[in-house]
Order: structure tokens, then sequence, then C-alpha cells
């Protein structure tokens, strides 16, 4: 499965044709000359413009490195056992995929062709109930509900958790934040159909009852506060574009 998603990186930089008239116009300097060939070198860089095209493959034991690494990205600080997520995604290589780029040009200076820029999955949580990570999983979340929700939400998550006969699946899909929200779409789709299919199956990550999903948001710094009217309302962005539409 591949996605024709693109991202590019453009950075902002002198206009290379300015500079070159800039320093045919003005006059000789003593100095080294190195600084200044530098300095257009440099620029030529930053002004680059690059253009990426992302597919998905099947997770597999290569990708160890990559998952956990975006796995640590999403629990930032948080007592999760990260290494032993990341074995279960691969275990259950049967649902989920990551993201990997499509053609790695013979004159890049990317050394792994094995890179992960982001991957997406189905957990079980119910299945796997007893597994330490899943249990520290939980524990998060509902410290953060407690914190963040009222009691009585609080009391019914904690009775979905707990509850063997409605499975809770915890949907986990994280990449790069230059990764364009476009490749979350057929992503997605191919996750549902090996979700249908684990379950026809009878293999781990089939069907649930419950979806749980742990999205990152971002809110615009407060430059002041109005004089009247009071403080403005807080409106959070989702990290991933494709979050809000699921919620």
């Amino acid at each position: 499965m591949a996605s024709s998603a693109k991202r590019r990186a453009v950075g902002l930089g002198e206009n290379p044709e300015e500079g070159e008239n800039s320093s045919d116009d003005s006059p000789e300097e003593e100095g080294d000359d190195s600084d200044v060939e530098e300095d257009s070198d440099a620029s030529e860089q930053i002004d680059e413009e690059v253009i990426v095209d992302f597919e998905a493959h099947a997770i597999s034991h290569n990708d160890f490195s990559g998952i956990k690494k975006l796995l640590l990205q999403l629990f930032l600080k948080a007592h999760v056992n990260t290494s032993e997520m990341t074995d279960i995604i691969i275990q259950q290589n049967h649902v989920g995929s990551v993201i990997k780029q499509a053609e790695i040009p013979e004159d890049s200076d990317d050394d792994d062709p094995d890179e992960v820029f982001g991957f997406v999955t189905m957990l079980n949580l119910t299945e796997r109930k007893d597994v330490q990570c899943v249990e520290e999983l939980k524990e998060l979340i509902m410290d953060q509900c407690a914190k963040n929700s009222t009691q009585s939400v609080t009391e019914q998550l904690e009775k979905i958790l707990n509850d063997n006969s409605k499975p809770v699946g915890l949907l986990l899909s994280e990449r790069f934040i230059n990764v364009p929200p476009q490749i979350a779409l057929p992503l997605h789709k191919q996750l549902l159909e090996e979700i249908a299919e684990a379950q026809r199956t009878n293999k781990p990550s089939g069907m649930c009852h419950y979806c749980l999903m742990i999205s990152k948001t971002c809110k615009e710094a407060t430059k002041s506060i109005p004089a009247r009217g009071g403080a403005p309302k807080e409106e959070h962005m989702f990290i991933n574009a494709e979050e809000e539409v699921l919620l």
C-alpha cells in the first residue's frame, strides 16, 4: 500500500540570486574568503526544496528502534515499558503498518534505509490485561482521567477497562510531525481491514467493543489577557489532524 502524500521542507533564508548580486556590488574586504563561501553553501542548503514520497510497509523486527522512539515521544516522561510494548506490536504484525520513505536516492546522506517515520496499529488491552506495559498504560490513563475529568467519568472508564466481556482496543497512530496527514486515510482503512481479518481468523487484536485513543494537542501561547471579558478561550489543536475527525 502506497501513499502519494508528500512533505515539503522549505527553509527560510536569503535568496541565492540576491546574495550573488549583493556580493558583486559590494567592495572587496580583507579577510578569509572561506567564511563567505561557507555562508553561501549554507544558504543554498537552507533554500533547497525536498520532496519525499512515503509508503506503508508491514511491521518487522527491523522496526524495533523506530517504533520505540515514537512510543517514547507519545509516553514522554510516563512510566510505561515502551520496549515491551514495541515487542508486542512486532509480534502482532498481522495488524498495523509502518511508514517509510518510498525511495532513497543513491546520493542521500541517510544511512538508514529502514528508518520509521510513523506507524499505526491496534493493541487489544483486554487480551493482554496481565502484561506489565498494558497495566502501566491503564494506570496512566486512569490517573489522567481522574485529574482532568469528573468522578463519574473516571468510574465509568474504570468499569470499561475491567470488563473482560467487552474488549477495549488502543489505537496507536504516531508519526513525525513533518509527515503529512493525508497518509492517515489509507493507513486507517488498511488497519480496519486487517482487524476484521484478525477477528475472522481468531488472531490477536481482532474487533474490539471499545476503541481508546490517546491524542496529543497543543494550544497557542496567550500573549495578553483582555481588560474586559476575562481570559480568552483556549482552543486546542490536534497534532495529528485526522484525530479531530475521529473524535
